[in-house]
């Protein structure tokens, strides 16, 4: 029988990586994303410009949708964007995509709050311990929507569901591109 495991020593600890801490540390060292701006909340590029020099080293994001309870892949998800951020000195926001009233539940929301912090971590920071909602933000998207359909980079498809569903393709057949894509 083998001896029982000990714990390594810190010096015996192996450094985690992955092509996620590759990319961050790539990142940092060459200085990438230093000088950039934040505004205090997302926006558009106008609106950070008018904020001060970004504090945070990395600033990451985990959005849940409000419609359903988590599952153990949100929390990998949480583990890993939370993680990150914390193990490079930044920030992680917690961003509701409430973009589906309909489906959506304040039980939701509190549960994902309370796994989140169930987990270990937290949200909180420059002055603002509220998750962010997308919704607070459909004007930007909107723009943005309106300004990717008039550069040609983007379009409205006008397709039924069912033709949506015909046309989208399989495993074993490639889909259709939509009548509309090229208006």
């Amino acid at each position: 029988m083998n001896a029982p495991h000990s714990p390594a020593s810190d010096k015996d600890t192996i450094k985690p990586s992955n092509f996620l801490r590759q990319i961050i540390e790539r990142d940092l060292a060459t200085g990438a994303y230093q000088g950039r701006h934040w505004g205090g909340s997302p926006g558009d590029a106008a609106h950070h410009a008018a904020g001060l020099i970004d504090a945070q080293k990395v600033r990451m994001r985990f959005p849940p949708e409000p419609n359903g309870y988590l599952h153990v892949g949100h929390a990998k998800s949480i583990c890993l964007n939370f993680g990150l951020a914390r193990d490079y000195g930044g920030v992680c926001h917690l961003r509701f995509d409430d973009t589906n009233p309909e489906k959506e539940e304040i039980e939701y929301v509190n549960g994902i709050i309370d796994a989140v912090k169930w987990l270990g971590f937290d949200w909180a920071q420059d002055g603002n311990d509220a998750p962010y909602q997308a919704s607070d933000y459909f004007d930007f998207m909107y723009r943005a929507a309106e300004y990717l359909i008039e550069a040609g980079l983007a379009y409205v498809d006008e397709q039924t569901p069912d033709e949506m569903k015909r046309n989208r393709g399989d495993f074993g057949k490639p889909g259709i591109d939509s009548p509309y894509r090229t208006r």
